[in-house]
């Protein structure tokens, strides 16, 4: 079978898609032709977030997946070659949680830190799983799309804030451990859960850099991430004190001007999807913190702390025992 022509309208899973940047993403990409897979521990939820917006229902399937729950995952993926019938073009790592506020650790179904596993062991095992229907696809531009953050990267004024502590994986001691009580952190240092945050996002853009390293040149799928701007007001803070929910936003728009509307990171995602302009692999697309009118991505510079291969080759080892996949 020839190859779909890169632009054209291909099949895309999205995680965490009942809210904020992944529902507008499922909006921007159904509006290209695109059909969207949404993965979601609540299907119900995804559907009336899609319906809320007038995403044409014929264009969705949506799957249940706790990527919390590594079984869960498992579960997902067969349910979705099962029953969708056509093999992926896109992969859209979104979903995320964020808990500023725990005092003490929340523990996955298999007793690994919740942020971390969830925002990053999860979707990790997600992308080895679909990887291999990924390369079934005959799509001109197949992809995986992983969403970071500028607070994990060192090399933008977001990513050298200190407050709880700048995202930092130190020796990986924790993973080493098994990363399961008392350790909470992929250091084993004592809990700090926005840093644990940080950390996750850290290992996401690590794994984009690391499946473009292993993977691009024998499989020809682009591997990219992107920061899609300051989504102040997205769904993603509903764990922040209710005074940091109205200030953030009213200081993104009217002091930093890096306030980005949900509808537009939507569309900053869909662009990373489906645009042939975004068809390089191993870059980490940035439209700066200053969110100007008209302004055009960029390749975003990365830490040595997000780009480093020894690193990158560590946190892929430890990753594939902790989700299972090796011994």
């Amino acid at each position: 079978m020839a190859a779909a022509p890169s632009g054209t309208p291909g099949t895309v899973l999205i995680t965490g898609t009942t809210s904020g940047v992944g529902l507008n993403a499922v909006k921007a990409l159904a509006e290209r032709g695109w059909t969207v897979v949404t993965a979601n521990r609540d299907p119900v939820k995804a559907g009336a977030a899609a319906d809320s917006l007038g995403i044409p229902s014929e264009q969705l399937h949506h799957i249940r997946m706790d990527l919390g729950d590594l079984e869960s995952v498992r579960a997902g993926v067969e349910t979705l070659v099962s029953s969708i019938g056509e093999p992926l073009d896109a992969l859209v790592i979104n979903a995320a949680v964020y808990k500023p506020r725990l005092k003490q650790p929340e523990r996955s179904p298999q007793g690994y830190e919740i942020s971390m596993a969830t925002n990053h062991l999860g979707h990790f095992l997600l992308i080895q799983l679909l990887l291999p229907d990924l390369q079934r696809s005959t799509h001109a531009s197949r992809r995986v799309v992983i969403l970071g953050t500028v607070t994990a990267n060192s090399k933008e004024l977001g990513g050298k804030i200190p407050i709880p502590a700048p995202a930092d994986l130190g020796d990986l001691s924790g993973f080493a451990a098994g990363f399961k009580a008392p350790i909470a952190m992929a250091n084993s240092k004592p809990f700090k859960p926005g840093k644990a945050y940080k950390d996750s996002k850290l290992c996401n853009m690590i794994t984009t850099q690391e499946l473009h390293r292993r993977l691009h040149a024998s499989t020809g799928i682009t591997f990219s991430s992107l920061y899609p701007g300051c989504v102040a007001d997205t769904p993603l803070f509903r764990n922040t004190p209710k005074a940091f929910q109205t200030i953030f936003p009213w200081f993104q728009k009217n002091i930093t001007g890096g306030y980005v509307s949900q509808a537009l990171a939507g569309e900053r995602v869909a662009q990373v999807v489906a645009d042939p302009e975004f068809a390089t692999s191993g870059v980490h697309w940035s439209w700066g913190n200053r969110q100007k009118k008209g302004g055009k991505q960029f390749s975003q510079e990365l830490s040595d702390k997000a780009s480093n291969p020894g690193t990158a080759a560590k946190v892929w080892d430890y990753s594939m025992k902790l989700v299972g996949l090796e011994a």
